[in-house]
């Protein structure tokens, strides 16, 4: 059985971060593992507080399952602090852990910030360079490269922009420009794919970068390559989309119980 790592905050609402990983890793039958760097008070409204873990604390989680229980892959999520951006960098490096999707939670769905702010450029410098993926949002993706990111050209320049800071690849998100589209646009190897389809009319969208990164980290500890770990990560986001519960009186959670894409062939994509 493959393992797969989370590193992120607990959501008491169940619908992201750790809670959204560890169901998405289920759902791709690999085991999941768990660095909580953050307790959140929050709900499908709001999140009403939250107070990240001290750097030591973090770090020793860390090591006691790289010692142990080493993943195939990891994902990381919201971080709160500089300390722990730091804590983290220092980790995935010391244990040369595989496969690391960086998630650069800064703001939930909600609005409310994860993240302080004197820690976005520490992720930029620390964290993008020994990324295998980076998942932002368009917001993300203009505080790390330090430009508004709000067309697909701009995307793409970001995606390229992530990359000379030391990324294998990015995955610029693209569900906030308007249209009756999402586009998503991966960037490796120098080029660049484009995913697309069409949007869903629904609130439902809590967890759902967490869930994204997760399912990515997964096909990747299953072996699969890059692009085909992309293609179902997006893929598994939009059914559980289509068939959200609608849970809460805000922006509710995906529907992590939809069947995850089946396993490829082991000499295909």
């Amino acid at each position: 059985m493959k393992i797969a790592l989370t590193i992120a905050g607990s959501d008491s609402g169940g619908g992201a971060g750790i809670q959204a990983d560890l169901k998405t890793f289920h759902q791709f039958g690999v085991f999941g593992t768990s660095v909580i760097t953050a307790v959140t008070a929050q709900n499908t409204v709001a999140v009403r507080a939250w107070q990240p873990l001290p750097k030591t604390l973090v770090t020793q989680q860390l090591d006691a399952l790289a010692d142990d229980l080493p993943p195939q892959a990891v994902k990381s999520g919201m971080l709160g602090s500089a300390d722990l951006v730091e804590a983290v960098a220092e980790g995935v490096a010391r244990w040369r852990l595989p496969n690391y999707v960086l998630d650069p939670v800064m703001v939930a769905t909600s609005g409310d910030r994860l993240l302080h702010r004197d820690a976005e450029q520490l992720i930029a410098r620390r964290l993008v360079p020994l990324a295998t993926l980076v998942t932002p949002n368009l917001d993300e993706a203009g505080i790390l490269v330090g430009e508004p990111v709000r067309t697909l050209d701009a995307m793409e320049r970001a995606g390229r922009a992530l990359i000379e800071l030391g990324a294998k690849a990015a995955l610029v998100k693209g569900g906030h420009l308007p249209g009756d589209e999402v586009v998503d646009l991966l960037v490796v190897d120098g080029a660049v794919r484009r995913f697309a389809r069409p949007r869903l009319d629904t609130t439902s969208t809590h967890g759902t970068g967490c869930t994204l990164s997760a399912a990515i980290a997964a096909g990747l500890a299953h072996g699969r390559p890059l692009e085909r770990a992309v293609a179902d990560g997006l893929d598994f986001v939009a059914r559980a989309l289509a068939a959200a519960p609608g849970l809460g009186k805000g922006h509710g959670p995906l529907n992590h119980f939809v069947p995850a894409p089946p396993r490829p062939p082991a000499d295909g994509l």
